[in-house]
């Protein structure tokens, strides 16, 4: 009898030195975009280890379906597709095919979506997007989602480590506190924090930790302006602001943190609207750096999250019968651009 924890896909790939998802494809019986000295090293390395594929999972991946479900929590946001980028990049190396549905930031629409794609008997399913507090479905969705692994699925999250699934944890207190001392270390002591409900987990990371920051440089508690989590939230949240006069008078706001960079760009055309200059009137930061970052002017600063590489340390995660109590930690980068100048 073996000793100690069985060996897993991964540490076959590791003593192979391919990847996980080649692994998966020689021991899988399939050849395609594999090299014969690849297979047969990854047949040495898993007899050498004594693995013990999962046979149900490997069922599932033999049988009619080739699919890795992604769920996302919208459309409308950069963030899912740079995600789902990574995802299909690493499904495609594997033979797979990515398919997604939106869940539209509704726990009841994504337990519906869960409970549909058991039947369909994907490869993976993958679920990304913050995990939403106060939903009656939690129980319910750890049910289904165990069922399914049980019967050889895999799961893997993109969000908090909540939920006793393998998890790609993005650090999202860490970014919004260095972006506050960053920009304290510009110059700038009046802040304001737009923000989408607390009950959504990445957005009240994010805004509590801006506001330690803050705090933590003996400043004023920012003001916190709470909207939708879209470019539209970040528009409307911005109006309040403006009318409420905090970007005017003695000692008005100098910077305007949004907790997305959606947001934080839907901020910008409201203070553009209403003849505040980005970068000059006030100065605006968001979070995630998507594309659209480096391409509204001025340059929006952010903090920088690898989301393709997310995407990849996801479906890597899928392949690789990771342990359910496993967190994959994505550190993040500030990215300091036009939008917050220096202050003399």
């Amino acid at each position: 009898m073996q000793d100690g924890p069985k060996a897993t896909l991964r540490d076959v790939a590791r003593a192979a030195g391919v990847s996980a998802a080649t692994a998966s494809r020689a021991l899988n019986g399939s050849a395609r975009n594999v090299r014969q000295e690849n297979i047969a090293r990854v047949l040495e390395a898993a007899a050498a280890l004594n693995y013990e594929p999962h046979l149900s999972a490997q069922a599932i991946a033999r049988g009619s379906t080739s699919t890795v479900a992604l769920v996302v929590s919208g459309v409308d946001d950069p963030y899912f597709s740079s995600i789902a980028a990574g995802v299909a990049a690493g499904a495609e190396a594997a033979d797979l095919t990515v398919t997604m549905a939106v869940s539209d930031r509704s726990p009841e629409r994504e337990l519906q979506i869960v409970r549909t794609l058991r039947g369909h008997r994907p490869r993976a399913i993958i679920l990304t997007g913050s995990r939403i507090e106060g939903a009656d479905t939690r129980d319910a969705l750890i049910e289904e989602l165990t069922a399914y692994r049980t019967a050889g699925g895999s799961v893997v999250m993109i969000s908090q480590p909540d939920l006793p699934f393998p998890t790609v944890a993005i650090d999202n207190a860490g970014g919004a506190r260095r972006l506050a001392q960053a920009l304290v270390g510009r110059g700038y002591r009046r802040f304001a924090v737009i923000c989408a409900a607390d009950r959504i987990r990445t957005s009240r990371d994010r805004c509590q930790a801006f506001v330690t920051g803050v705090r933590e440089a003996g400043l004023r508690e920012p003001l916190v302006a709470e909207a939708e989590f879209t470019r539209a939230g970040g528009y409307a949240a911005a109006r309040v602001l403006i009318a409420r006069g905090a970007l005017a008078g003695e000692d008005p706001i100098e910077v305007v943190f949004a907790v997305n960079d959606v947001m934080a760009i839907g901020a910008m055309t409201a203070f553009r609207d209403a003849g505040l200059a980005p970068g000059g009137g006030v100065a605006v930061a968001g979070f995630d750096d998507i594309a659209a970052a480096l391409d509204v002017v001025p340059a929006l600063t952010s903090v920088s999250v690898p989301l393709r590489a997310v995407g990849e340390y996801a479906i890597e995660l899928a392949l690789s019968e990771a342990d359910p109590t496993r967190v994959v930690p994505v550190a993040t980068t500030i990215a300091l651009r036009e939008s917050t100048p220096p202050l003399r």
